[in-house]
């Protein structure tokens, strides 16, 4: 079956992680992805090692795992297009090509005529999506972006780690690139309203995506608590500012997260909890007595969290219908019953380590499936096939290309 983007070209120039996350999740859709390396290095991400994916032998290969984590379902072809060749050979591609995504600086492009107004010009139905850190207008617009940085100053780190009153208390980063993969899911979002837009305008359009912009819109409901309130939230720990009860508390030999997300649940929860009366108390009622009660309230429950096991009070609550659950470290995630019912870990052919694992696409289409045709590609093991196929370069003239470092 093919594909919901089968008949979609990608020309891909980003790197990293925001735009590659895009660019495999067109791939994944169907979409034939083309990966603009730079000759003898390509993606950063390729050097971001260890760990590097081993071979069949257990021998380190030369692919890292984080570069692995962002661009399957791509070619990757090698081109030095700040020779004038090169250029030529972008202008081409882009002739053929619905979508380019590129993440470099504001400008940096213009001053190779890859912009966005020179490359309308070849192709007027090319839909162009420029990722920056700030965006092109503003006083930071030349600034270089990085998801870590926009974490603080987007705000994320003020609402994440522990309490000021805690021990540890202090603003931590998420433990992914957060900002950078809801970057790429924002892109992908604006590439494919553009691509329907164009479906009844017929001509193509400029998206832009700012990992400051995006952090800050995803900062959702405590983004809201402010702008209503004028206080700024602090930083909760696992608490929640507006549920309780919900956080981490203590077992008998780990943790358990409880999300009680209404008086009901808070109700059977109390019941399961051998304490029925905190149900009928006042103070704990209702959500918002409990959240105007939390400190009384919270470590109440910690006295009897710790007197069962982590999966004795899983089972239970459960059970009461009550939302909770563990917290899994990486090695557990992938043992869930329920991951691998769901097939999240995918093992795709490669040329290297014989197989490669995969994170599985959480997108389900049920008449255009996700596929994983291709592995992570090695650098430039797709240029002369692309300069074949798609621009009709001869053996000999590719080997010039190579000679001359453009290829």
């Amino acid at each position: 079956m093919p594909g919901a983007l089968s008949h979609i070209r990608v020309l891909d120039l980003s790197r990293v992680l925001a735009g590659p996350w895009s660019g495999q999740i067109l791939g994944d859709l169907g979409a034939e992805v083309i990966k603009v390396e730079r000759p003898g290095t390509g993606d950063d991400t390729r050097h971001w090692g260890p760990p590097y994916l081993k071979d069949q032998q257990g021998e380190n290969t030369s692919e890292a795992a984080y570069y692995l984590s962002a661009n399957r379902n791509k070619q990757s072809l090698t081109l030095d297009f700040t020779q004038p060749e090169g250029q030529r050979i972008i202008r081409e591609l882009v002739a053929q090509c619905d979508v380019l995504l590129e993440n470099f600086k504001v400008g940096g492009l213009a001053a190779y005529g890859l912009d966005y107004e020179s490359l309308k010009a070849i192709n007027p139905k090319l839909v162009y999506c420029s990722i920056t850190g700030f965006g092109s207008d503003g006083p930071y617009a030349q600034r270089a972006g990085y998801d870590f940085m926009i974490q603080g100053l987007g705000g994320l780190m003020s609402l994440t780690g522990r309490a000021e009153d805690e021990a540890g208390a202090g603003p931590v980063k998420v433990g992914v690139a957060l900002t950078d993969i809801l970057t790429g899911l924002y892109a992908t979002v604006g590439v494919l309203a553009a691509l329907n837009r164009r479906e009844h305008s017929g001509v193509g359009q400029h998206v832009e995506l700012a990992l400051l912009d995006v952090q800050v819109a995803c900062l959702a409901n405590q983004a809201m608590n402010y702008l209503t309130t004028g206080v700024p939230p602090k930083r909760m720990g696992n608490a929640h500012p507006n549920i309780v009860p919900y956080q981490d508390f203590p077992t008998a030999d780990g943790d358990i997260i409880l999300t009680v997300g209404n008086d009901a649940q808070f109700r059977r929860f109390a019941e399961v909890a051998g304490h029925p009366e905190w149900a009928d108390d006042p103070r704990f009622a209702s959500n918002k007595s409990r959240v105007a009660h939390r400190k009384e309230l919270v470590p109440m429950i910690r006295q009897v969290t710790v007197f069962r096991t982590t999966a004795e009070w899983v089972a239970v609550l459960e059970q009461a219908g009550v939302p909770c659950g563990p917290i899994n470290d990486l090695a557990q995630v992938f043992a869930d019953p329920q991951v691998q019912a769901r097939g999240l870990r995918v093992e795709v052919p490669h040329p290297l380590a014989g197989t490669v694992p995969q994170v599985a696409s959480p997108i389900r289409l049920s008449e255009s499936p996700v596929e994983y045709r291709k592995a992570p590609p090695l650098l430039g093991e797709h240029s002369e096939a692309l300069l074949q196929r798609l621009l009709g370069r001869t053996p000999e003239q590719i080997d010039t290309l190579r000679r001359a470092g453009v290829i």
